[in-house]
């Protein structure tokens, strides 16, 4: 089996087959359309398959994705029918001989060979109905595999070739989405395809077997039945309803939750965490409003479920009874039998079908997916010069924009789309360097993509002339175009591997060049801080690294793969002045001398070694010519002035900027290991802690009443099966002495109890019969007590199902509140050593876990198990022998399925752990795809992904054998309990003991044996795994840090009241293990006073702020502010008393006025004020006042401006005390000079601590504060500091005035 695995699996074998379908299909279409489109040697691999797809430019849109797979792998598929009908003919054998049986058992006169032959049948039926079955479901998921494989890589493949410009009509989410969720629904179709056609042809020939045991009374029943179907569906919708509204509120809630976990750090200094606690609280009980809908209505289907075979076998009876039959023991179970078997594809049907319109609805996505238009190189470029000479690069008038053509009139213009580049001429010779200047949103990356053919050359231009006159000559003409572009983009993209697969990217390791490129990127000394050098393990996009190590390294990589033409989309941008220096002489000037370099930057200081420079300004070339011409007109653009100006005020801060950022990445990479800690996976079985967490949350009372009626319906359910065979044992025993036990006696009250079920027109009819009047009692009394019953288990089954909604419901409430409390009280270092995503697992998925899916399964497991404990309850009742079969078999049953589940469970977390790789690498793709199509290394990537893929269906191989390999196992455990009772009975009626009722109970129980096994182990492996949702739950429940809630000293509503802040031998590190961040600091700020603190990056000056809103507790030392002791404070009480504005700017959406003051405690002219005061009062009317909405963290404000709320939001806390962390990017100088002003004049008589990066900044204050290794080294005016000669202070200064 393993080699036929190895054959046929292969996911580049299956993608080949499926691929050389695709083509057939196309060419069909292709000369039906008559259009042959060459391919281009370019995008082209070197082997056929990959042409395949690059071929299909025309024919595209006409081929189906369903009818290649229908083509690929069809008949494989349809012929496995073959299988499953013969699997569903062998099951009606069960009832039919469980008929024969039970006949020969009451009449005295068959020979006893007929009884073994029966029993024999009995045993073959359903041995070779288990193994077909079994063999099928194998063949089938091979079949699936294979699809998923095709499914998967022509999606990745697609993604490779589609062109930039119609990709962006899905976002990368729904991209990655057609990859998961719809390929697997797709998947899943193909497993129920082949039930479409067997459930009706099992119900009707259930209903043919049930029309020849009871005649026409089987309608009675199957007019319930029907009537269920329409109630079902109409419950189903309502679920539907409120499910999707449920999800909407999930949605509110976790995305309120990611602002949160953003924001963490300043939603705790401005002590919010209640505000925020109530806003997820308001979703989640809106969200739980529904989810108490869809449980309750769930509930009501479960009810119809379970009581649906006992209403039904009623109603079959009554009817059989009422038109004037008499019931036998064979009659009754026979009818039992069946109606079990009508129940099955009556319930699964709807499901069936939802399946298949999801599928349905998936395809179609996926379909609109593969129809998108490719790139296509060969049309895009021209393959000769256009004016003859050795250009590398010419562009003859051409236009370019970056909105499809073909959308014009259906969708509003994209944003980028209206932008449009006019080239009337460039040519760029080889070897030169050329620079490209021009003002933000001029048109310079997008010259760069139109280079590499991510752009569209389009028709689109406002006067036509111009364009006739260039379409016949609109050429782009690259030199070498197979070998692609050494391309770094502007926003650089790196791959989540090592940083050496990273810089090499798929070409061999090569030492001296290697070196060489490393020195020239000056990536040589951050390589050495690395924790293992080279070899470092970068985070996904880059996290673990700077904004400036990211653009090295993907400007190392464009070096390293040694193309002719360099297209640099602003390098030099994300680092600070020494390095960009470096970078310029070193790589651009250096390494890369000989080649073609297009440089984009705004850092005009380093075009003046340029060989032209080109000035593009709203999509058009201005001018060209040399850096001498044109650096001056740059000068002149009015933008350019304070741009330049700035340039040089940030360069100092900025290295100071770039160093801060690289010692947080140092502290945060020498603690890698402790930061991307792997996600503890439990080993083995979940806990039994875990269990009891979960009972606890339900509410102890409240488990054991649903435990109690679990126990009440099975046992009524049973012992209305059980008198059933009591009454007929009683009929057959008095059938000798009385002949007249035909017909019924005129209607009782209480069975009109049924009449409403459409029985009516009998019991009319029946009021005119005479009856004779012994036997007549006797049914009705059974009657009677049966429906009674049958009645009584109803109401149980109705109390089980609302009890168990209820519980659960409670338990999802209380774990949720559990679990948020807890992160809304955790320290920030837990923060910061745990990714955002893994917190948001918990509070998403692992919430809907625990919410619905849990529930859902749990309820399953429970019915299994109360149903196989009743079953085998019966089984011994009826017959007590079978005890010595039972015994053996139930120790096989254990050994088995904990062999099982061990593996299982272990396959299952291979299969997810190569699962999400899939993903990554796929969103990786995504983000990276200009960069991989320019230096041509789409074949590798495929490769890549479909090395993934083979991993991961490997995995789920594995998985689903083991499924068969358990099933097969359980399967024939049935087949002995089976015949075993048969043999049993057998003997039994030899001596004259058996009771036929009593047997025919206890088979027809036995045949549904395997089942109830299955169920009960696949139901159990699943809750083990759902109970693993609570388990991660728990762990953050249970082991997150948290911040300390008590409150030792009571302070007065005003305190602080006058500032004064004194800092006694304060010692802190920022978590044990690491060396202090803060080493016996001492001072003291007077109230009223504005001290600037400086210092070089990681000497602690943001620390002394942690410190001060106690973020991290102290080692030693006190802070007193107006004398009291900070640590006996509340918190909730510090952080309000104290105003900070932080570094990044953190806005939450909602409206602006939330944002201001999220308690609601300010007027509306207080807040337009503050508004005013911040110069941000036009901004925010233009938007629409206050309460217009801010959109995710604040996008619909820049920056700066969000920098501004944050200063709003300060001076609306009239605390006595300010800290500001100056962020010193985000706000162009005018606007700082006013921010400066208004914090003056505001905060006059308070006392503000700044921590400044622009030394210019903090020159009037009153006090300078110079941190060094975490001490204070220097603290005195800035004036005297400034002439001391040899103070820090000093070299600063000068440092920053280069």
């Amino acid at each position: 089996m393993s080699r036929e695995w190895q054959k046929m699996l292969q996911a580049a074998r299956v993608c080949d087959q499926f691929y050389s379908c695709w083509q057939k299909k196309a060419s069909l279409h292709q000369v039906e359309e008559e259009t042959v489109s060459l391919t281009s040697p370019i995008i082209a691999g070197v082997d056929g398959s990959s042409d395949a797809l690059d071929s299909l430019h025309q024919a595209q849109e006409a081929v189906q994705l369903f009818s290649v797979l229908h083509a690929a792998f069809g008949l494989r598929f349809y012929s496995l029918g073959l299988l499953k009908l013969a699997g569903n003919l062998l099951d009606f054998s069960g009832p039919l001989l469980l008929n024969l049986l039970v006949n020969f058992m009451e009449s005295q006169q068959e020979p006893l060979s007929h009884g073994v032959l029966y029993a024999l049948g009995l045993f073959a039926g359903s041995f070779l109905g288990a193994l077909l079955r079994n063999q099928f479901s194998y063949e089938v998921n091979k079949v699936t595999l294979m699809a998923r494989a095709a499914i998967i890589s022509a999606i990745y493949r697609k993604a490779l070739r589609v062109s930039s410009t119609s990709l962006t009509r899905f976002t990368m989410g729904e991209i990655v989405n057609f990859m998961s969720t719809d390929t697997s629904r797709l998947v899943n179709f193909c497993l129920s395809f082949h039930e479409v056609w067997s459930l009706p042809f099992q119900f009707g020939i259930t209903l043919y077997l049930l029309y020849r045991q009871v005649g026409i009374a089987f309608l009675g029943g199957l007019a319930l039945a029907l009537l269920l179907v329409p109630i079902n569906k109409v419950i189903a919708n309502r679920i539907m309803m409120n499910n999707k509204e449920m999800l909407k509120h999930k949605d509110t809630r976790v995305k309120l939750m990611t602002e949160f976990l953003c924001g963490i750090r300043v939603i705790k200094f401005y002590a919010w965490e209640r505000h925020f606690s109530t806003r997820i609280n308001a979703c989640r009980a809106k969200e739980l409003q529904k989810l108490r809908a869809v449980k309750y209505l769930d509930a009501v289907c479960v009810y119809l479920w379970a009581a649906l075979p006992v209403v039904v076998s009623i109603a079959i009876f009554i009817t059989y009874v009422l038109l004037g039959h008499q019931l036998t023991a064979t009659k009754v179970f026979t009818a039992l039998a069946l109606v079990g078997m009508l129940i099955l594809p009556l319930n699964s049907f709807p499901w069936v079908l939802n399946g298949t319109l999801e599928a349905k609805v998936s395809l179609d996505r996926i379909q609109r997916f593969l129809e998108l238009v490719d790139q296509d190189l060969e049309a895009y470029y021209a393959l000769d010069s256009p004016s003859g000479t050795a250009a590398a690069v010419e562009i003859k008038c051409a236009a370019f924009s970056w909105a499809p053509v073909e959308e014009e009139g259906t969708r509003e213009p994209l944003t980028r789309g209206t932008l449009q580049l006019h080239i009337e001429n460039l040519s760029v010779r080889k070897g030169m360097l050329l620079g490209i200047v021009g003002k933000v949103g001029s048109g310079k990356s997008s010259l760069l993509a139109a280079i590499t053919g991510e752009l569209i050359n389009s028709p689109l231009l406002p006067f036509t002339h111009f364009w006739r006159a260039c379409r016949q000559g609109g050429q782009v003409y690259v030199c070498d175009l197979e070998q692609g572009f050494g391309l770094a983009t502007q926003e650089p993209w790196i791959q989540f591997t090592t940083v050496r697969e990273n810089i090499l990217f798929g070409r061999e390791y090569d030492a001296r060049l290697y070196e060489e490129v490393v020195e020239a990127c000056a990536l040589s000394e951050d390589l050495n801080i690395l924790p293992a050098g080279d070899q470092t393990e970068v985070g996904e996009n880059g996290v673990t690294l700077s904004g400036g190590q990211k653009a090295r390294i993907a400007l190392a990589r464009a070096v390293y793969q040694d193309k002719e033409l360099y297209l640099l989309d602003d390098p030099l941008a994300a680092v600070d002045a020494d390095v960009a220096n470096h970078l310029m002489r070193k790589c651009i000037l250096g390494v890369l001398k000989h080649k073609t370099r297009i440089l984009c930057t705004h850092r005009t200081e380093f075009l003046e070694k340029a060989d032209a420079l080109l000035l593009v300004d709203n999509g058009r070339i201005v001018k060209t010519g040399t850096p001498a011409d044109i650096l001056p007109l740059v000068e002149a653009f009015p933008k350019f002035k304070n741009m330049d100006k700035s340039q040089k005020h940030k360069a100092p801060d900025e290295q100071g900027q770039e160093e801060a950022i690289e010692t947080e990445a140092e502290e945060s990479t020498q603690t890698n290991h402790l930061i991307h800690k792997e996600e503890e996976k439990k080993e083995g079985a979940v806990a039994f802690q875990v269990y009891k967490a979960y009972w606890l949350a339900v509410g102890s009372c409240l488990a054991l009443s649903i435990l109690f009626s679990l126990l009440l319906m099975q046992a009524s359910r049973n012992i209305s099966d059980w008198w059933l065979s009591h009454w007929i044992s009683s009929i057959s025993q008095r059938a000798n002495t009385s002949a007249m036990v035909c017909s019924a006696s005129p209607p009782s009250p209480e069975l009109l109890l049924f009449s409403v079920v459409g029985l009516i027109s009998p019991i009319q009819v029946l009021n005119t019969t005479p009856v004779p009047s012994s036997g007549s009692l006797d049914v009705n009394f059974y009657l009677i007590v049966y429906g009674s019953i049958a009645g009584a288990n109803s109401l149980f089954t109705i109390l089980r199902a609302f009890l168990f909604a209820y519980g659960t419901i409670r338990a999802a409430t209380v774990i949720h509140n559990r679990l948020l409390q807890r992160i809304l009280k955790a320290t920030v270092t837990f923060f910061d050593t745990t990714p955002t995503g893994r917190i948001l697992n918990r509070v998403s998925s692992d919430l809907y876990c625990v919410d619905d899916s849990l529930p859902f399964i749990l309820n399953i497991f429970m019915a299994n198990m109360y149903g196989l404990l009743g079953m085998l309850v019966i089984i011994t009742y009826g017959l007590p022998w079978i005890v010595l079969v039972l015994l053996p078999l139930t120790a096989l049953y254990f050994s088995i399925q904990r062999y099982y589940r061990r593996t299982s469970r272990e396959l299952k977390r291979l299969y997810s752990v190569t699962l999400s790789p899939i993903y990554t690498h796929f969103s990786e793709t995504l983000s990276g795809l200009s960069s991989i199509r320019a230096m041509r290394a789409t074949q590798r990537f495929e490769l890549e992904n479909q090395l993934r893929l083979e991993q991961n269906q490997r995995c789920l191989f594995a998985s689903n054998t083991a499924m068969q390999w358990l099933d097969i196992r359980l399967q024939m455990i049935g087949v002995a309990v089976v015949t075993a009772i048969a043999g049993i009975a057998i003997i039994q009626h030899q001596k004259r003991l058996g009771n036929p009722g009593l047997v025919g109970l206890a088979l027809s129980y036995a045949l549904s044996v395997t089942n109830l096994l299955s169920g009960l182990i696949s139901s159990f492996t699943a809750t083990e795994t759902m109970m693993v949702s609570v388990e991660r739950t728990e762990e953050y429940t249970t082991d997150i840090p948290m911040e300390s809630q008590d409150k030792l000293v009571q302070v007065a509503a005003d305190w602080p009241s006058q500032g004064l802040v004194d800092f006694q031998q304060v010692v802190l590190a920022y978590r044990a293990g690491l060396p202090n961040a803060l080493n016996g600091v001492n001072f003291t700020v007077y109230p009223g006073e504005k001290v600037g603190i400086v210092g070089r990056t990681g000497s602690g000056k943001s620390t002394l702020f942690l410190a001060l809103f106690r973020m991290l507790e102290l080692k030693s030392g006190r802070i007193l502010l107006d004398g009291v002791d900070s640590q006996l404070v509340g918190l909730e009480e510090l952080r309000s008393r104290l105003a900070i504005i932080p570094q990044d700017p953190f806005l939450f959406s909602g409206s602006i006025r939330e944002n201001l003051d999220p308690q609601g405690k300010r007027t509306d002219a207080e807040l337009h004020e503050v508004l005013e005061q911040c110069h941000l009062r036009d901004a925010i009317t233009q938007m629409g006042g206050l309460d217009s909405k801010l959109g995710e963290r604040g996008k619909s404000l820049s920056v700066g401006q969000r920098q501004l709320v944050c200063l709003a939001r300060a001076l609306l806390t009239q605390a006595k005390v300010l800290c500001i962390d100056e962020a010193t990017a985000s706000v162009d100088q005018n606007t700082d000079q006013l921010l400066q002003q208004t914090i003056r004049q505001r905060f006059a008589d308070k006392t503000v601590l700044t921590i400044a990066h622009r030394l210019n900044t903090i020159l009037d204050s009153d006090r300078v504060l110079v941190m060094q290794a975490g001490r204070v080294a220097e603290l005195d005016s800035p004036t005297r500091l400034s002439q001391k000669d040899g103070s820090l202070f000093q070299r600063l200064l000068h440092s920053g005035q280069q």
